[in-house]
């Protein structure tokens, strides 16, 4: 990475500056802000050397070597140890140069113990004095290079940390020019800016582009910055400042990509190590940032010049790091590149955008709702307030809300509504909700805690007892209402659909990146209740109105449909539509980067025949995702000769001969999950066998595509052309999950893997109910009907789009 890094810097510095001689010419001053163990300045100290050499450097070579490290390579550290390996790395390279620094005249090399994010501006009051008179010493020369030297090329390795902590007010300061208009000109109102790395963008901006007014910027860091919303003003002030762009992403993220490739190979991080395989949990990129100079530009109507390049490439696999060395052996590297089409329709992203032509023009899907949509439940309580059992629920919360079981027998068996955490006073709490409420039995609610995933959950308004209560969306919550779930912004990789449907109370973290809740149909929140009579928010006499927005009912007013409060299917049309278009894969495909940067668009059919019709499919979808309504089948038609030929889909098994006991057989033991820190659950590699499709599961297979209207080859594209054993352990096994199926990913999550991780049996504390056995085969049944309406869902979606209503706000 650092051999990679300096040498385009060389380049960069040789080809768009015209600096003939790159980092060695003398008039180059070149800063690793953040230098550590100076690896990057041993690298730039040994092409200078190289380039001398090259260039028949005779006796004078050593001179103009040591020159360099004493009056132009210059590197910030904060920590003292290895601010002394610096030194000594410097040292040793050159003496083994033949440029050794001389003691007798006190020679050092241009590396400082400093706070490289303070002291750029002279102080406002008296100069503080320190203890030692040589700390005193070295952070004035560190102030003179701040303030003196003409930087011209700033790189390294920032430190990422985002929670970085208190930090001096200089310093606090940096990121304030990225927060301006986040909220209210982007709506942005999450954000974090206070990661360390992004004060050292701001630091290298601001001394580049502001204070020299040429140079170059390379820095190695978390990627997040590349087209994360949050960073969005950063990144339309790094296109007004810098005249060309490249950003090499290395990927390796845990979280967005669970360090794997696109084809599912592993993807460790550019940092791994035969010690530590997987390296950092993030995501990293390298920006390469030039600023040729101050020349004026012609400015589009967004105030950004109109001619700016912005190159953005992938490294994936465990063969990166060589890949990204070698690809500095090619003389034109700009090939190599996809352009990237920054504006503010996409955030200004540095990731290339993949959209339809009129992706843009659809409406966002909070336009349909005449409520915002609200965030999910936030437990925080170590699962306290949520289980898969019901009974366990109903008598831990029972005997919490027992005013007769003192503060001590509850602490007894200490859960997480018994210990203290952040913000959270556990006996403080529990004297407020006593005092507040009773237990009431219809506060125990089914609870969607992740595609597919249901649990049981304790519901009360009375904080904190739920980290986020979310007391509007709870009355949303009754008998024959529905939630579509969304995301405001793609972080996961692969994401899948990024879209949902479900009747049930929901989980913050039910998608990844915080699922947000929109209601079919509201009721206005009733006045808040202060007596325990009154303390049920179950039901009230309010009447249901649909969920629909002023302009939403303006578009069906035009396709003729004047009254869409008539019943819960018109009202629901736009939102079962929305769900039909986001089950596509020719739509997730087509607008992979517009959605990924965004709520989903959805093309909104010219007319009520093909409204009506997307909207059949869509109500398709959410009876497949409706996990509260048993898949049954009907006593004929195309629907039970479907679900008759998808039995043979996860058929349970065991070995022939073996005798069912359910205690041994119905233990998930093949490693699906661990514990992981804080509590968390983390995925384990499991138990799958691939294999073909016997003679019999094929024609079952086949059968079920054909009730669909589908010939044997799309059936099998749909599903996939293997299927695949998954055991619950050494003995057990679902038989005959198609790989499609069970690679299925709803919202960042892989679903039946997803669920079976949870089930573990050092983590669930018993075996499977024969009830749960049954529920897997469900789950793989309904995600195969769902591929097969693939097709479907498709025409419908190039149907939408060719015949897409004009839709203005």
């Amino acid at each position: 990475v650092v051999k990679y890094m300096v040498g385009r810097v060389d380049t960069a510095l040789r080809q768009e500056l015209g600096i003939a001689d790159g980092l060695a010419d003398k008039r180059v001053y070149v800063l690793d802000p953040c230098c550590g163990t100076g690896s990057y300045l041993v690298e730039v100290l040994d092409r200078i050397y190289r380039t001398l050499k090259e260039r028949g450097e005779d006796a004078l070579l050593a001179h103009d070597l040591k020159e360099a490290a004493q009056e132009r390579v210059f590197g910030f550290e904060i920590l003292p140890a290895p601010f002394v390996v610096s030194h000594l790395q410097l040292g040793l390279l050159l003496q083994n140069l033949g440029a050794p620094l001389s003691q007798k005249s006190k020679e050092r090399v241009g590396v400082y113990l400093t706070n490289a994010l303070t002291g750029w501006e002279p102080p406002k009051g008296p100069k503080q004095h320190l203890i030692f008179p040589e700390l005193e010493e070295e952070r004035d020369a560190a102030e003179h290079v701040k303030r003196e030297k003409r930087i011209l090329v700033i790189l390294g390795n920032p430190p990422y940390n985002a929670f970085a902590g208190v930090s001096p007010e200089e310093e606090q300061g940096l990121v304030e020019p990225y927060k301006e208009g986040l909220i209210k000109e982007w709506g942005i109102k999450k954000f974090n800016l206070d990661d360390l790395y992004v004060r050292f963008f701001r630091l290298a901006e601001r001394r580049i582009a502001e204070k020299t007014g040429r140079g170059v910027v390379c820095f190695i860091s978390n990627f997040s910055y590349l087209s994360d919303p949050s960073f969005v003003v950063m990144r339309r002030k790094f296109l007004g400042e810098f005249d060309k762009l490249w950003f090499d992403c290395m990927n390796g993220d845990s979280r967005e990509t669970g360090k794997l490739a696109p084809e599912g190979k592993p993807d460790p991080s550019v940092f791994s190590t035969e010690r530590n395989r997987e390296g950092i949990r993030v995501g990293t990129a390298i920006g390469l940032l030039v600023r040729v100079g101050n020349s004026a530009l012609p400015m589009d109507p967004g105030g950004l010049p109109y001619y700016k390049a912005v190159g953005f490439r992938h490294f994936w696999g465990v063969t990166k790091n060589l890949d990204l060395v070698e690809s500095l052996d090619d003389p034109n590297l700009e090939p190599h590149y996809q352009p990237a089409s920054p504006d503010s329709s996409n955030r200004y992203s540095f990731r290339p955008s993949q959209v339809a032509p009129h992706y843009r023009e659809w409406p966002v899907l909070p336009d349909f709702g005449a409520q915002r949509p609200e965030n999910g439940l936030m437990e925080k309580r170590d699962g306290a307030l949520i289980d898969i059992d019901k009974v366990d629920l109903r008598d831990r919360m029972q005997r919490y809300y027992n005013a007769d079981v003192d503060w001590e027998a509850l602490q007894s068996n200490p859960t997480g509504i018994t210990r203290n955490a952040a913000r959270f006073d556990a006996k403080k709490a529990r004297a407020k909700v006593l005092k507040s409420e009773f237990f009431n039995e219809d506060r125990l609610r089914r609870y969607a805690l992740r595609p597919f995933d249901r649990r049981w959950c304790y519901y009360s308004a009375v904080r904190p007892l739920w980290n986020e209560p979310r007391p509007s969306l709870f009355p949303q919550c009754w008998q024959g209402n529905a939630f579509l779930v969304s995301r405001p912004v793609g972080v996961a990789f692969p994401e899948g659909i990024p879209i949902f449907y479900t009747t049930l109370l929901g989980d913050n973290d039910f998608l990844r990146g915080h699922a947000y809740y929109f209601p079919l149909q509201v009721r206005p929140t009733p006045p808040k209740k202060r007596s325990h009579e009154q303390q049920s928010l179950m039901t009230h006499p309010l009447s249901p109105m649909p969920n629909l927005s002023s302009n939403a009912r303006l578009y069906l007013a035009k396709l003729g449909i004047d009254n869409p409060d008539a019943d819960a299917e018109t009202a629901g049309l736009i939102w079962m539509h929305a769900l039909a278009i986001g089950f596509s894969p020719a739509y997730l495909g087509e607008n992979a980067d517009g959605i990924r940067q965004d709520w989903p668009r959805i093309p909104l059919p010219a007319s009520k025949e093909l409204l009506e019709a997307s909207a059949d499919l869509g109500r398709q979808i959410a009876a497949l995702l409706d996990t509260e309504t048993p898949l049954v089948a009907p006593a004929s038609g195309r629907q039970a000769s479907e679900t008759l030929a998808l039995q043979k889909i996860a058929a349970f098994i065991l070995p022939p001969g073996t005798q069912l006991d359910e205690a041994k057989h119905f233990a998930v033991t093949a490693g699906w999950g661990h514990a992981g820190k804080g509590g968390i659950t983390m995925p384990g590699k499991g138990k799958i066998v691939e294999r073909d499709y016997t003679e019999q599961e094929r024609e079952a297979i086949a059968e079920a595509g054909k009730a669909r209207g589908l010939e044997t080859a799309q059936t099998f594209q749909c599903l996939g052309d293997h299927t695949c054993d998954v055991y619950l352990n050494e003995a057990a096994c679902w038989s005959n999950i198609p790989m499609r199926v069970w690679e299925y990913t709803i919202g960042g999550y892989q679903v039946i893997k997803k669920w079976l991780s949870y089930r573990e049996g050092k983590l669930l504390g018993r075996s499977l109910e024969v009830e749960e056995v049954r529920y897997v085969q469900e789950m793989a049944r309904r995600i195969a009907a769902i591929l097969l309406l693939e097709p479907a869902l498709d025409s419908n979606y190039r149907n939408v789009k060719e015949h897409a209503f004009r839709w203005k706000v």
